[in-house]
Formats: C-alpha cells, structure tokens, sequence
C-alpha cells in the first residue's frame, strides 16, 4: 500500500481522546473539525520532561527517513510504557508541491490527517504571509504616501514571501508602470524561509511576538539610517494577523500518539526546527518529547543546539542519528540504480559521512547519542553488520528499525536504548561557539568544526554587509544561521561523503533582527527554491468525491 493508502484505512480518534492521554483537557482545545485542535495552555516545562532530538546524515536521492524514524520512536516509547508526545515541523506546500512530496512521515509511521497537514492545516503558513506581505504593503505605502520616513525605495531589505517553488519570484520590479509610485526591484522568499516565520518558531508568547515583529530590520534610509516594522507602528497589525498563529496544533500518529506540529522553517535556507512553544507545550505535559530538525545534523541539528537551545533553554537529553544503508552507499559512490545490491565497499566509503556527524554530537557538543539504521527490505545483514561495527568505534551503538513498515513495534529495541541514554545523561553540553565570539569566529567555528571545512572566504559584499550592520545595530551577540545545501557539509552539494580539505564561501550576511539572528549565505544557495523539470504537482490528481492521489 502507498502512504495515503495506509492514511485512510487507519481509524483516527477524536483529538480530545489524543489530547487526554497527556492530561490536556477540553478547555484548552480549540476544535479544528474532529481530528484537529490548537492548544491555548501556557507551556510550564515538566523538571523531569526528557527531550530527544532525531536527527541524520546528510540526505540523498535514496532517502533516509528522519521523520518517519521521529514518528515511529515516539510511537515505541508509548509502546514499552512511557508517555509520549511528538513536536514536529509543519509541511510546506513549496516541498509538497515540488521535488519531495509531503512531509508526514510515511508507511505504519505517519501523522494524521496526513492530507490536511500537508496542505492548508489550520492556516499558520497563511497567516505567516499575510503578516509578512502586510508589512512589505506597509512599506511602499509608506513611500507613495510622501515619504516621511525618508526610506530609500533601492534599499529596502525586508522581501515579499509566498508558500510555493517559483524561480520566477527571485527578482521582480514592483510598481512598474503605475502611476505616481517609484518602482523598484523585489524578491520573493518562501515562507518557510521568511524572517516571520522564524520569529513565530521562537516567540515565547504575544507579547515576545509583538516585540520581535517591531525589530524586523525593513529598509534604510536616504542617509543610511535603519527603518524597523516599528518605525510603521506594524507589529499590532501583524500580531494581530498571528495571534492564532501563535498557538501550537495538536493531531495524532497512527499509534495514537499526541503531536505538536507547529511551524515549519527549512533547515537549508532558515533555522530548521519546530517552534520552542510547541516543545515546551510537549514537555508540559508528556513525559518524553520526541522532536525533529531538518535535514542533516550539519544543519537542523546545529542550528537546533546553536541558536534554539541558546534562545530558549533547552537541551537534549539524547541525540538518534538516522542513517540508511542505501544514502551511505550514495555517499560512497554508488550508482542509484544499484542501491538495492549489497555493496560493502560503497558502504564503508560513505560511512565517513556518518561518522562524521556522531562525532560532531558526541565531541563537540557533548551530547549522549544513538544511531537508528532505518532498514529497508534490500539490505542485507552484512551492511548492517558494517554500520554498526564501524559506529561501535566510536563508543556508540546503532539499533536497526523498520518504522515504515511495523510502525512503533519495528522500534521498541531503539526506544529501550534511547530511554537508557536519557537516564545516565551525564552530558556536558555546550554550544559549537561562544556569544562572545565575534560575527565571523562564529561562522568560522561551525565551518571548521561541524562542517570540516578547511577555511571560511568572506566576499567583498559580505563584509560589507557586516561592516554596514555593525554601524547601526549592535550584532556581536547574534548567533547565526548559516543557509548552504543540504546534499553536503560542504557548500557544494556535490561533495558528497565528508570532504574537508574545502574552503566555505559566505556571499552575503543577512540580518534578522526580529528572530534575533544573522543569516549568513554560502555559495549559490537562494531563499526561493525552484521547481523541478516534473514537480509534484503535476502528477497529483483529485477525483469527484475529493479524494486526492500522489500527494505524497
């Protein structure tokens, strides 16, 4: 059976019943039909709540399977008797759309409604763009109507967002054409990449969110002088647009087991984990909190350590690496088309890549880790074999699991090991760099140290930019976000495996003075994805009852 196939013939419950497994009652539910609510509690973390961050190595074509591996070990843990809750991204309609499909997890491991969630949900990623265009009309209007804030129209920093892949949006003139405006050039982020949903993603509550929509960084002046959201007496309006927004959505897995699903910024081009509110809200009431970063632990991971856990306090009490024997192979050269064939040599030649990622968890920030090998029914047991001697070097166990297909029963053994990791943490965690490190040893620090990079080149224009931000803005306590590819520690997505004898190349330095953070840009990597020769969408169907197929 496909995944939507497996969707439908599960019986959900209604979402009140989900909710009282973890003691969240009826008044604090705000219905979104039966199998949807938003949470209205104010998160008050449990002291003894566990926190388990899923991460993996770096994706390939050949797919690894984090959030299916995150949805199957929660449903694991209530399985062997502990109360469990998830708190996950929301999808975004560009990756629905486009190259990678839904983002629900997939097989016996999903969460539920799987078609409503990867499409509208409950209208956060709407809102999201509503309250950023708000601003961005804000601006020019602010222009048309004689400019009594002396904004520069070539100079403003703050973008128009959309939740769709459209290269078309990268570069865009605005007022061309209309009558008493000055046009100028635009661009268009997506959603997930956008500054508003970061600022969402790590708000504590209405009155943080207020605040971190008023520092948006939106333009400069004529004189060079910065013009914040607060300069437009924007921040109510946009609040205004958010403040359901704001609220973390409860559904279920196909084990039953409560999921926070809110907010969905990409780990490539944003900060990659859902919002702190949703985390905390999980481990407030459930006992263990299973939560996701995206992509490889280059990025979700770091910048989950790096910059969430910095802003809001916390900190894993385990890691789970995930990893296949078929991306290792990719990683080591193998053709995929030959993925489904035993092949030990490509396996131990990509296995650099995973290596590099356990020593990454467990030297540089100090973290109790466990590696998931996400079995598919081609492996053999001689690479599994392989994975696991190779991981046991390093001190480290790795637990196969078939979530796809037995759901939280295919990992009961990994969940066993994850609650004894959380049990004998006797970590001593710390971040890849200091606040006070300056801008750059920042950068430098994660290039070096997470990435394996050999060096870090700063171009013209990103020194520039620094040396323009640090005359009107204090940044020297930011933490920063580095946006390159997802396919390689490197900033080339085509080095695969760990290279390290690279040079990182930051292009520009973007500020995000709401979500508190730099956003520093490596290579070629854009904040508007493209799509694909034959996207998604145009394999999707929908027929007279509604009923839709090739959504994931």
């Amino acid at each position: 059976m496909t995944d939507i196939e497996i969707a439908r013939k599960c019986k959900l419950q209604h979402i009140s019943q989900i909710a009282a497994k973890i003691g969240v009652g009826d008044s604090e539910l705000e219905l979104y039909g039966n199998y949807k609510a938003k949470i209205s509690a104010k998160p008050d973390v449990k002291p003894n709540a566990k926190l388990i961050l899923v991460t993996a190595i770096n994706p390939t074509a050949a797919g690894e399977g984090k959030t299916t591996v995150s949805i199957g070990l929660a449903d694991a843990l209530n399985l062997v008797g502990y109360k469990t809750a998830l708190a996950l991204r929301e999808p975004s309609l560009g990756p629905v759309f486009g190259i990678k499909g839904g983002a629900t997890g997939g097989g016996w491991s999903q969460i539920l409604p799987m078609e409503d969630i990867n499409l509208h949900f409950t209208g956060d990623f709407h809102a999201i763009t509503a309250a950023n265009n708000l601003l961005c009309a804000l601006v020019d209007n602010s222009i048309f109507q004689g400019n009594s804030l002396n904004i520069d129209p070539d100079k403003i920093v703050f973008n128009r967002t959309l939740d769709v892949n459209d290269r078309a949006l990268r570069g865009v003139e605005v007022n061309h054409g209309v009558k008493d405006t000055i046009p100028h050039n635009e661009k268009f982020n997506i959603t997930a990449a956008c500054e508003i949903m970061a600022i969402l993603s790590l708000a504590s509550d209405l009155t943080d969110l207020k605040k971190r929509l008023g520092n948006i960084l939106v333009a400069y002046t004529y004189d060079g002088a910065p013009v914040f959201a607060n300069d437009l007496h924007a921040s109510d309006a946009m609040a205004i647009l958010l403040k359901d927004a704001l609220k973390p959505n409860l559904v279920q897995t196909i084990g039953k087991t409560p999921a926070f699903v809110h907010c969905g910024p990409f780990a490539n081009i944003a900060h990659g984990c859902n919002s702190v509110q949703a985390t905390k809200l999980s481990m407030t009431y459930a006992d263990y909190t299973v939560t996701e970063a995206g992509f490889g632990a280059d990025l979700g991971a770091e910048k989950f350590l790096d910059v969430k856990c910095r802003v809001s306090g916390l900190k894993p009490n385990a890691v789970v690496v995930v990893a296949t024997a078929r991306a290792l192979k990719l990683h080591g050269g193998a053709s995929k088309d030959n993925l489904s064939q035993e092949d030990l040599s490509a396996l131990k030649g990509g296995m650099c890549n995973l290596l590099r990622h356990v020593k990454n968890i467990k030297n540089v920030y100090r973290l109790p880790c466990v590696v998931a090998i996400n079995r598919f029914t081609t492996d053999t047991d001689n690479e599994i074999d392989c994975i696991k001697r190779a991981v046991s070097k390093l001190g480290i166990d790795a637990i196969e699991c078939d979530v796809w297909g037995k759901g939280g029963s295919g990992a009961t053994e990994l969940a066993t090991s994850v609650v004894q990791l959380c049990a004998s943490d006797n970590s001593s965690f710390r971040f890849a760099y200091k606040d006070s490190d300056d801008v750059q040893q920042k950068i430098v620090k994660v290039a070096t140290k997470i990435y394996g990079a050999k060096e870090v080149s700063f171009s013209e224009k990103a020194l520039q930019s620094l040396e323009a931000l640090s005359r009107v803005t204090d940044i020297s306590k930011l933490p920063v976000v580095i946006a390159k590819t997802q396919y390689s520690f490197s900033d080339d997505p085509k080095l695969l495996g760990a290279p390290s004898d690279f040079t990182l190349t930051i292009r520009d330095v973007e500020y995000r003075g709401g979500a508190g953070f730099l956003v520093a840009l490596a290579g070629s990597m854009l904040l508007m994805p493209g799509l694909s020769k034959t996207p998604n969408a145009v394999n999707m169907t929908i027929d007279e009852d509604g009923n839709i197929n090739g959504l994931y």
